[in-house]
């Protein structure tokens, strides 16, 4: 796969603890994770297998605590505990839409959800169900941006949707910059040249040496999950190679020819 894919099967939905909160709050607002499921929904009614790996930036960061002097490791362990409140709170909310879920965490509490086992997760989406990714990769020093280029890897993923509050990546930042232009699809080469930042460089790494491509958009405007697993022009693609930019030779699993 050198460019987009022309069909979608099976997504990884990247989603940041920031978008199950209100606008520059802390904390989880179910209004904006109501949003989130409805669109989540529409997407199994078409059939597309979806798992989420969601973040805990809402309510803390292991980073942050860090810099004040808080032992990383710590740190990293308290921020995977956020990332399971707030799978928590997605699968509540996919479970009253009648979206039927499985919670599994890299790290083990069985009292409240299942452990991940890659097989066993697989299992879940090849049955229409939702799987919602906790605890990162189990590992600190490590952010979710890439247990979700870990997981996608491992789940054979056709490409990852990054979900965020902007529609696409910008030359520079379009709220500071007004010459700030938005590109539509870029390589991965080009973005680590650019320093674009979309994702840290190991999950971006792991993402370009799998041909996964990754495709970030606005998730807030009503229907664009549907239009993204739909492969409509919307965000920016970032791809192996330019190629054919209305797409590749169309999805393959990992490991085939």
């Amino acid at each position: 796969m050198s460019g987009r894919p022309q069909r979608i099967h099976r997504v990884l939905l990247k989603l940041s603890g920031e978008s199950l909160a209100r606008p520059g709050e802390p904390g989880l607002d179910p209004e904006s994770i109501q949003t989130i499921a409805s669109q989540i929904q529409v997407v199994c009614k078409r059939g597309v297998e979806i798992a989420v790996v969601v973040g805990g930036g809402n309510l803390i960061r292991g980073a942050t605590l860090a810099r004040f002097g808080t032992n990383r490791a710590s740190a990293d362990h308290m921020g995977m505990l956020a990332t399971a409140i707030n799978c928590l709170a997605l699968q509540d909310a996919l479970e009253r839409l009648g979206v039927e879920t499985r919670a599994a965490s890299a790290v083990e509490m069985k009292t409240l959800m299942e452990p991940y086992i890659r097989r066993r997760c697989i299992r879940h989406l090849e049955k229409g169900r939702v799987v919602i990714l906790a605890g990162g990769t189990g590992n600190p020093f490590f952010t979710t941006d890439t247990a979700a280029a870990l997981r996608a890897t491992e789940l054979d993923a056709d490409l990852i949707l990054k979900a965020t509050k902007v529609d696409g990546v910008y030359t520079s930042d379009p709220k500071k910059d007004p010459a700030a232009t938005k590109i539509p699809i870029v390589t991965f080469k080009d973005a680590l040249d650019r320093d674009l930042q979309i994702m840290d460089r190991t999950a971006f790494t792991l993402c370009m040496e799998n041909d996964l491509p990754i495709l970030v958009f606005d998730m807030f405007v009503q229907g664009n999950l549907e239009r993204a697993v739909r492969g409509e022009d919307i965000g920016t693609w970032v791809v192996s190679s330019y190629g054919d930019s209305a797409g590749g030779p169309g999805p393959r699993r990992r490991g085939q020819a």
